[in-house]
């Protein structure tokens, strides 16, 4: 923390921008409007994935799937929440889980293993206890929900958990690694309301063939980027952060 004061004290620094969790960013952006040196923060998120009653729904699974594992799970801007009204749920949930199944976890040398280990051990067993926690609140677990005992390394099952309530660590708190949560909504406003309530608000996806309605839609959710019909990713022809506690700049 000192010593990145210090550098960010430097005269020969003129501005600062980092990708980091929400903690980082908040003793950067300390330090950073200490010297009055412009600053951009690109930090943690509680990313919605939301699917309308006219959604395509066989292709929101696929790209939800790949969204939610790509890195593992361990991406700022993937997608975490899959918010899911009532006339469709059951049918995403049952082409989610058909997605995931099909997934070769392993050694992430070999050329045949998509879904390789998390990065440390430590959030490994952090990611065990959010959905362990969950569990026991509620949640079902419709896949995963453990760790393999047959590889060694930061290595945790694709997970599918539905019923996911707010109050919930797998709601409430950002999850980074393979866990996909699913909140069922009666309507289109519920799903927005759900989407908004996180205390980070860095990208979301909404999926409905109604565009014109989907921009309108858009501009409802608090999220830095909304993305329609597609998975969140960067872009470096468009504005890339979040607001709330995700970040600014």
């Amino acid at each position: 923390s000192r010593k990145i004061s210090n550098l960010i004290a430097d005269d020969r620094i003129s501005a600062v921008t980092v990708t980091a969790s929400t903690v980082a960013g908040s003793k950067v952006g300390e330090s950073a409007g200490r010297y009055i040196k412009k600053c951009v923060m690109e930090l943690g998120g509680n990313d919605p994935f939301i699917v309308l009653d006219d959604a395509n729904v066989k292709l929101a699974a696929e790209i939800g799937v790949k969204s939610r594992l790509l890195n593992c799970g361990q991406s700022c801007i993937a997608a975490k929440r899959f918010i899911v009204t009532k006339k469709v749920h059951d049918h995403f949930v049952q082409l989610f889980k058909e997605n995931m199944l099909h997934l070769k976890m392993g050694d992430p040398m070999n050329e045949e293993t998509q879904i390789g280990p998390m990065s440390r051990e430590d959030l490994a067993v952090k990611l065990e206890r959010q959905v362990e926690r969950s569990i026991r609140a509620g949640a079902k677990v419709m896949m995963g929900g453990s760790r393999p005992s047959h590889l060694e390394g930061a290595f945790f099952h694709p997970t599918l958990l539905t019923n996911v309530q707010p109050g919930m660590p797998v709601f409430d708190e950002e999850v980074f690694g393979p866990v996909a949560s699913v909140i069922q909504v009666e309507n289109t406003q519920e799903a927005i309301d759900m989407a908004n309530k996180t205390e980070y608000g860095l990208s979301a996806s909404l999926w409905t063939v109604d565009i014109e309605r989907a921009t309108r839609l858009s501009r409802q959710i608090h999220s830095g980027s909304v993305f329609i019909n597609e998975m969140p990713s960067s872009d470096p022809r468009l504005p890339f952060g979040g607001i709330k506690k995700s970040g600014y700049g």
